[in-house]
């Protein structure tokens, strides 16, 4: 048993010493991590390969052990933008023909079943000062924008005529998606790109609309401040969604990661408030067998207390 710990211990040592060398070599790879699966995630497969060779008995709990505290190191593990960079096809920009919006599934649909249109999610995440148009916060009536786009500071209020001062962006316009590999996709994955908060952003209408549908090579927001985390989220949305991009789309935004080292590749980007807890009526509440609902708790209303002593829906 002494024997066989100390071959575990030897090809431990081998490995991450490999492992070492293979990491500080990666920039001489010209990009590509063909020869790395996952940071951090290597080392459980080369070494749980080799101890399977070499220590056949060796304890399972060795192995977990090992595997375990791999994919701890990988979970904490952030992407770099510049490296998620490098692993993005390269390709021409497919014809626009057959794009329609309706490709993208339905516009602003409660994908996540909160209650709240993705919209008003977006704005809910985004603005400050929020008002609703009722009692219950789904629609956001009101509220103050730090636009990251423009670094300007929009007032938004809800009405046919005023709606449209703040506009939610698609970090990757979904027409230039549909050119760089979305067609490929199916409904299901299409309607997740335009709704994935990552891709959406609450910005300035003028400056949502002069974007239309560019990349980097052809539109950055005018704030200069937002630009590396612009284009870490648009090579976030393109790796998520299987997208390439185009030599002058590469090149612009190696370029502007170039001026900001280490930015990570976002997975997210905030949330929103969750969804309150509301019911119609009390047949609603006994329904989800929360009756009778206390003053304090979720989804109490008075109008759902009918003699006001605190306790609704007895």
């Amino acid at each position: 048993m002494a024997k066989q710990a100390t071959v575990q211990l030897r090809l431990l040592i081998f490995v991450n010493t490999q492992l070492g060398n293979r990491m500080s070599n990666h920039t001489s790879f010209s990009g590509s991590r063909a020869w790395l699966p996952a940071k951090g995630g290597t080392a459980a497969v080369v070494l749980a390969m080799l101890l399977s060779l070499f220590t056949a008995g060796a304890p399972a709990t060795a192995l977990t052990a090992v595997s375990s505290t791999a994919a701890a190191g990988s979970a904490a593990t952030t992407e770099e933008a510049a490296e998620l960079l490098a692993t993005l096809p390269i390709k021409g920009r497919a014809p626009k023909t057959g794009y329609e919006r309706a490709l993208f599934g339905p516009t602003w649909a409660d994908v996540d079943r909160n209650g709240r249109d993705t919209r008003n999610d977006i704005l809910q995440r985004d603005l400050t000062e929020l008002t609703f148009t009722n009692s219950v916060p789904c629609k956001v009536q009101s509220g103050v924008l730090a636009d990251p786009y423009t670094g300007s500071t929009i007032n938004f209020l809800r009405g046919t005529t005023t709606s449209s001062a703040v506009q939610i962006d698609h970090v990757v316009a979904l027409s230039d998606a549909w050119q760089k590999g979305a067609q490929q996709l199916t409904t299901e994955q299409r309607t997740a790109l335009a709704n994935d908060p990552l891709n959406l952003q609450a910005t300035d209408g003028p400056t949502n609309m002069q974007k239309g549908d560019g990349d980097a090579a052809t539109w950055l927001p005018s704030n200069k401040g937002f630009r590396c985390e612009y284009v870490a989220r648009q090579v976030s949305v393109k790796a998520r969604y299987s997208l390439w991009v185009t030599q002058a789309e590469h090149d612009a935004i190696a370029g502007i990661l170039s001026g900001c080292p280490g930015q990570p590749a976002p997975a997210t980007v905030g949330s929103a408030a969750p969804a309150p807890v509301y019911y119609a009526n009390c047949d609603a509440v006994r329904a989800a067998g929360a009756a009778p609902l206390y003053a304090d708790q979720p989804g109490y209303r008075a109008g759902l207390d009918g003699n006001s002593d605190g306790v609704a829906c007895q």
